[in-house]
């Protein structure tokens, strides 16, 4: 069963629906995200969707949660063993034709303050940041040696931010002075150290799984009460990051991708990148499921 869209006829409150996820309110503290089978691409939402994607990237950020849990802090509610998300509520949902649209694909989250930015850490040179270099010798306008070629491991990862748009807009690159004024110099170098430290944990371990994270998008809130910074939505998926094969890593070129590249890819070439309304073909589906089971099941040792 794909789900598209959720419909729980007002048993819980709709707070929002994002490019992939569903947002109720549970109660004053608490929201449940369910991650749908949508898919987006140069900001526009395909017309058809992904079987069982929305599964692979609530899965996937749990795991990345537990294997980031003894460095940050997330927005998990915690559920003992012995229960489920459908503990937590109204009994209703765990009838079927609820039951069915959020069982497996849904996280319960504790609300927090959201920090206003989109937290990119990049660890190698691909993407804009390969379009930029080839130009001013810059990546987010930070100075860069020269000779380095498409694909290559930067000397450090850098963090490069940028505003988080509404739905249908586009997130703009900042400075980190631009970060600095929306969120505070202090707020922005404890975000700039933890992204980093995150990131390069993550990269180190997927490496030895085959698995090259190229670069990152993480989303952080704050504890209001302690200062902590929170991290929050999800965490190292295939909608969030590029992957690359590390088998298949080439220098000089661009590289084969777990992530949504490959769609990327296809629209690209059939000029079909930020038009509203695209149904995406049968075999593009098929191998794009297919690339994120296999990243899932590479960076988790788990079948899918």
């Amino acid at each position: 069963m794909s789900i598209s869209q959720t419909n729980l006829d007002g048993i819980l409150p709709l707070i929002g629906r994002g490019k992939v996820r569903d947002i109720y309110e549970v109660d004053e503290n608490t929201l449940l995200f369910v991650a749908t089978d949508r898919i987006s691409a140069y900001d526009v939402i395909m017309e058809n969707t992904i079987p069982d994607k929305g599964i692979l990237l609530t899965k996937l950020s749990e795991f990345w949660f537990e294997y980031l849990k003894d460095d940050v802090r997330n927005h998990l509610v915690n559920i003992p063993k012995d229960k489920t998300v459908f503990d937590y509520l109204p009994k209703e949902l765990s009838e079927p034709k609820y039951k069915s649209q959020i069982e497996g694909r849904s996280m319960l989250i504790q609300k927090f303050k959201l920090i206003p930015l989109e937290v990119i850490v990049r660890g190698y040179i691909t993407g804009s940041a390969w379009k930029e270099y080839q130009k001013t010798k810059t990546i987010h306008s930070i100075p860069q040696p020269d000779g380095l070629e498409e694909s290559q491991v930067l000397p450090k990862a850098i963090f490069t931010p940028s505003t988080k748009a509404e739905q249908g807009e586009h997130d703009e690159n900042i400075s980190i002075e631009q970060a600095a004024e929306l969120v505070g110099r202090d707020m922005t170098k404890r975000i700039e150290a933890l992204s980093i430290k995150l990131y390069s944990k993550c990269r180190d371990y997927a490496s030895s799984k085959g698995i090259i994270i190229a670069d990152t998008k993480f989303e952080f809130g704050i504890d209001e009460k302690t200062d902590e910074i929170i991290l929050v939505d999800e965490v190292l998926t295939p909608d969030s990051s590029r992957f690359w094969n590390k088998n298949s890593y080439k220098l000089g070129t661009s590289q084969d991708s777990y992530d949504k590249q490959f769609l990327r890819d296809w629209l690209t070439s059939n000029k079909f990148n930020g038009i509203p309304g695209v149904k995406m073909p049968q075999d593009i589906v098929e191998q794009t499921r297919f690339k994120y089971i296999e990243a899932y099941e590479a960076l988790t040792g788990s079948k899918f």
